[in-house]
């Protein structure tokens, strides 16, 4: 704290960027973590449901409990193109059709688990450059001052070395948790695709 308040502008600006970004990006990482074990524990007892129920009537019946569950989009958009093919009773006319209802439905389910993840992997990617920025300044600060006083001595070099300092850490402490948030998150959106693929 001693510390922030010598510092310049500058590395002001830097370190006010760099906490924007990490609590946005902490933002993302609990919001994704909470909404993919929500989905996949809807998805769970969806599939017990499912495999219970004898016929696509009942499923479609208690699926609105499970609505969280990407696998109940699916579900509904296949069962909505049956019932308009068939009127709900019978086997289908067209499975293409009813095969496209799936992909589509389980492509749109991606893409909202996906949203804002684009922002986490550039945090994680451009906040250190951010931080190099307030170093590459703080350096620039550190030779003025030496300028300044005319002679090399620590007292002149001190404070723009520390802000650079202080920036390079914070841009790797905002980017260390982004881009590994990043990757733990993806991963498990991958494993929601590959058990949409599977259902």
């Amino acid at each position: 704290l001693d510390m922030l308040t010598h510092i310049g502008p500058t590395a002001m600006v830097v370190l006010a960027l760099l906490l924007f970004a990490s609590l946005w990006s902490w933002a993302i990482i609990f919001s994704k973590n909470s909404a993919l074990k929500r989905a996949n524990t809807q998805s769970r007892r969806f599939l017990r449901a499912f495999r219970k129920a004898g016929r696509l009537q009942e499923i479609a019946t208690v699926s609105e409990q499970f609505k969280p569950s990407p696998l109940v989009t699916v579900f509904d958009d296949v069962y909505d193109a049956y019932r308009r093919q068939t009127g709900g009773y019978g086997p289908p006319k067209n499975l293409m059709a009813l095969e496209r209802s799936a992909q589509s439905a389980a492509s749109e389910s991606i893409t909202i688990l996906e949203q804002r993840m684009t922002w986490l992997a550039t945090i994680g990617s451009v906040a250190p450059f951010v931080g190099l920025f307030g170093t590459v300044m703080g350096i620039i600060s550190a030779f003025l001052g030496l300028g300044t006083e005319g002679t090399a001595t620590l007292r002149a070099v001190a404070p723009g070395v520390a802000e650079a300092l202080i920036t390079t850490a914070a841009g790797l402490v905002v980017a260390v948790p982004a881009g590994g948030g990043s990757n733990q998150v993806n991963s498990k959106i991958r494993e929601v695709a590959a058990r949409l693929d599977d259902f």
